[in-house]
């Protein structure tokens, strides 16, 4: 059995990647993410494989890509300002259906914003920033540990439905040290029969098709029928804490959620039935366990560390059935236990 080991979210996640069978790494330095590149640098030669410091973000995006179209287990980080610019390149390699693991640490915003940590790119994560009718898969930790799990389970679920995989965290997540278990280093036997690495037939891995009725809605046909699969296999990713038989429910993701829980935990010693629901997938979202459990309660409170982008969804899924009250940190703010508390004694 694997020893716990302390080590960094980033960190973590880098050597998580690696041990899921990730032997190509593009990248470009942005701060709170910069471990993720620079143990990546270390680590990838070491087991044969290869790391590019890009010259931006654009370029790294488009090197993933190629290795994608490849077959390879490839993965690039970033920040928020990167991850934006990464967005044509994100929804080319999803119209041509190549694998990619992409890692985003979310930062204060817009633009520019600073160095911590925020929730802010909920949006642009799992409604798509780039152009067209496309879907990512996006799963946001809570934990180092889990940071690692999802990380693993990224590259197998990249391979397998051939579309980009997402780790949202946020600069908090990434840079506090929490004990992991590490898996064993992966043995990869993927099929690769539909990339150019294939053999001597020609393939084409394209995102181009120029007639519309007859190629590229067909496409666009064939992309929906594969998200309608993914939603359907992929809906069980969710936490709930001490969410049976509540009166009132916190909805919260990643960071935001652990904070959370340490309110809850206050409340219920004063006989306050309340509790928690954090999906863990971003996209596909958990919307009809939310739309089940809507029904037993009172009021729901959402907490982000953005302006109601994941209430949004949530909002959705109760179709206005029961009252729902938003609280909100911007810019690098983040809550803490008390104020989550106080917030909660005063609305309920």
């Amino acid at each position: 059995m694997n020893k716990k080991i302390l080590m960094k979210g980033n960190e973590a996640l880098a050597e998580a990647a690696i041990r899921a069978g990730c032997r190509y790494y593009f990248g470009y330095p942005i701060t709170p993410q910069n471990e993720v590149p620079a143990y990546m640098s270390k680590r990838l030669p070491e087991v044969n494989g290869v790391f590019v410091q890009a010259e931006s973000e654009l370029a790294s995006i488009n090197m993933i890509f190629g290795a994608g179209a490849c077959g390879a287990r490839c993965m690039t980080s970033s920040s928020s300002p990167g991850i934006s610019l990464m967005q044509e390149g994100i929804s080319y390699i999803s119209g041509a259906e190549t694998p990619a693991v992409i890692v985003n640490m979310m930062r204060g915003g817009p633009g520019l914003g600073n160095i911590a940590p925020s929730q802010g790119d909920y949006f642009q994560a799992v409604k798509g920033g780039g152009h067209g009718d496309y879907k990512i898969i996006v799963f946001a930790p809570a934990s180092a540990q889990e940071i690692v799990n999802f990380t693993v389970l990224a590259f197998d679920l990249t391979i397998k439905y051939r579309i980009p995989v997402m780790i949202l965290g946020d600069g908090l997540l990434g840079q506090m040290t929490e004990p992991v278990v590490l898996p064993e280093m992966k043995e990869i036997q993927d099929d690769i029969n539909w990339s150019i690495c294939r053999g001597q037939d020609q393939v084409i891995i394209r995102s181009l098709y120029l007639v519309p009725e007859n190629q590229l809605e067909l496409h666009n046909l064939h992309l929906q029928k594969k998200y309608r699969s993914i939603e359907k296999d992929l809906n069980k990713y969710y936490e709930q804490y001490n969410a049976n038989d509540c009166d009132y429910l916190i909805f919260a993701y990643g960071t935001t959620a652990r904070v959370c829980k340490a309110a809850i935990d206050r409340l219920q010693k004063e006989n306050i039935k309340i509790g928690l629901f954090r999906p863990i997938s971003l996209w596909p979202f958990p919307k009809e366990e939310i739309i089940s459990i809507s029904s037993k309660i009172k009021k729901a409170f959402v907490f982000e560390m953005a302006q109601a982008q994941f209430e949004e969804d949530i909002r959705l899924s109760f179709e206005g059935k029961k009252e729902i009250k938003g609280f909100y940190k911007l810019g690098g703010a983040i809550f803490n236990d008390d104020e989550i508390y106080e917030l909660i004694k005063k609305n309920i």
